[in-house]
């Protein structure tokens, strides 16, 4: 086999495709290989770049093959689509990895740990047991609806329409509906004790982490946003300026400009739309307390408040945390209040 300079890697659950050039960009490795093969296979081969779509399982086959010495790249599977020629299959894949991999200007996607991974995987698991904890809570309030039975919203309501469910001297259920009912209460406890697990656990891993406590300080931002961004932006400083991580949270406006003229629509919502979501959350806090605080970040949402519309400045807010968030992350420091009015 003549010398592998660069070899793309089109990873899958059990096939895996390998196409490799030299150092001329010709094609010298075509070849299938079996999961159990992967290892293997890239044991032996000298060190080279490697490039990767940055999908599922890619960062922990990153680890695995820079632990072998090669010099692994994960791209966005978008900036790779236009390299594929004509028809999609795994072959023509790995061929526009590897095409991907080597132009001067491709953007690649940091490699995570297994830290870092860990602490998403409590985020997610955190947004799905809250999304099925919201299921459950309407499927309650939909069916004692049925009866005529109708609370408040929020915690309060809930619990009212538990404790009627739960209740033994009960009128207003007939004793078939509230047995039917309970298992829904039961899971209902079960998934908001596992909610709350999952916020013990975040929190203390944001207080052992030094870079989520520095993030804290940041008006809008508490444990759950903070701990998100460290373990999401693994490397602030592949970012040029905090305009540039704001754009790729997807905190900017969409463009359609041509012929010199500038068009700016609404919010590319591009990104993460994890960290998007929370930063919003957060500026809305901000906002909503704005009128009783005297920092200057703060007045200077409140006077944009009187000329935009509420949604138009939490979501200016969130770009300004954003770009807040890139400054903290590269210099070091932790924020300072500009100054009081």
């Amino acid at each position: 086999m003549e010398k592998v300079s660069t070899v793309g890697l089109d990873i899958a659950k059990h096939v895996f495709q390998i196409h490799g050039i030299d150092a001329l960009g010709v094609a010298v490795l075509r070849r299938k290989l079996r999961r159990d093969d992967v290892a293997g296979f890239f044991k032996v081969l000298p060190p080279c770049l490697i490039g990767i779509e940055a999908c599922a399982t890619a960062h922990h086959w990153a680890r695995v093959l820079m632990a072998l010495g090669h010099e692994v790249r994960l791209m966005p599977a978008s900036y790779v689509k236009p390299y594929v020629k004509r028809q999609k299959n795994d072959a023509t894949d790995a061929e526009a990895i590897c095409e991907a991999v080597t132009r001067p200007t491709m953007r690649f996607v940091p490699v995570k740990s297994q830290e870092q991974q860990s602490v998403l995987m409590l985020h997610r698991v955190r947004e799905l047991l809250i999304r099925q904890r919201t299921m459950l809570v309407n499927a309650l309030r939909g069916h004692l609806a049925e009866f005529g039975i109708v609370t408040r919203q929020g915690i309060a309501g809930v619990g009212t329409l538990i404790a009627l469910v739960e209740s033994e001297d009960s009128d207003l259920l007939p004793p078939l509906a509230q047995a039917a009912l309970r298992p829904i209460v039961g899971q209902l406890r079960e998934v908001h004790e596992k909610v709350s697990e999952m916020d013990r656990q975040i929190h203390t891993w944001h207080r052992s982490n030094e870079l989520s406590r520095r993030l804290e300080t940041i008006p809008g931002i508490g444990p759950i946003t903070a701990s998100a961004i460290a373990a999401t932006v693994a490397d602030a400083t592949l970012f040029k300026s905090g305009r540039q991580l704001a754009a790729w949270i997807g905190l900017v406006p969409r463009q359609n400009s041509s012929g010199g003229k500038d068009r700016l629509g609404r919010i590319s919502k591009q990104g993460d739309p994890y960290l998007r979501r929370l930063l919003v959350v957060g500026a809305h806090a901000v906002l909503r307390f704005s009128a009783k605080s005297k920092v200057a970040s703060t007045r200077w949402a409140t006077e944009l408040l009187a000329k935009k519309p509420y949604n138009v400045v939490a979501v200016a807010l969130a770009n300004k945390m954003a770009r807040t968030v890139w400054a903290l992350m590269a210099t070091g420091q932790r924020f300072e209040a500009p100054g009081i009015a």
